[in-house]
């Protein structure tokens, strides 16, 4: 079927109602309507999983705080990476060979203290950065974003670039 074909049906059949469906796009208003509805119920979701999530990443600060002062107390002295900020400007490269070394040396023992808080650090630091990510993602969410960049969202959700499955692998072993 050619446009020149539809052109002539719609201008044979012309009716208010035909010229308001061209009008808005060729879309129902029930169609539209339903869309904006979920379109905003999938946002409220998003918006409770970030809220969530934040409260979680507050929960492990306060758990990597608690044990970086037992260790301070319990040792007297400053852990390696006492010194270090635990935002997102972690050297991830630097930390992640520290724990391959130290988790080669633990194989023949079991991990000390210090390993062990250091690897929660380390995953701290990504699910800080994972959250950040997902919480610019919805923040970005408007009806007017195209969908090539609505895909590279739900790619880079899907992707998790900051969680290192490894370090997350290594740190359930060191639990069960």
């Amino acid at each position: 079927m050619s446009s020149k074909l539809v052109e002539k049906i719609i201008v044979a059949n012309e009716t208010k109602r035909v010229k308001a469906y061209i009008n808005s796009g060729c879309r129902k208003l029930n169609n539209s309507i339903q869309s904006l509805t979920n379109f905003h119920s999938c946002t409220r979701g998003l918006c409770n999983h970030i809220r969530k999530a934040k409260e979680i990443l507050d929960e492990l600060e306060g758990l990597l705080g608690d044990v970086t002062s037992a260790i301070q107390t319990t040792d007297g002295k400053l852990l390696a990476f006492s010194g270090l900020d635990f935002d997102v400007g972690l050297n991830d490269q630097a930390i992640y060979n520290d724990l391959e070394e130290k988790d080669a040396l633990s194989d023949s023992q079991s991990p000390d203290i210090t390993h062990l808080a250091m690897v929660m650090a380390f995953i701290y630091s990504m699910v800080k950065q994972d959250y950040l990510m997902q919480e610019k993602i919805v923040s970005a969410l408007d009806l007017r974003m195209s969908s090539e960049e609505l895909e590279s969202y739900c790619q880079m959700w899907s992707l998790r670039p900051f969680i290192n499955d490894e370090i997350v692998n290594g740190a359930w072993e060191h639990i069960h």
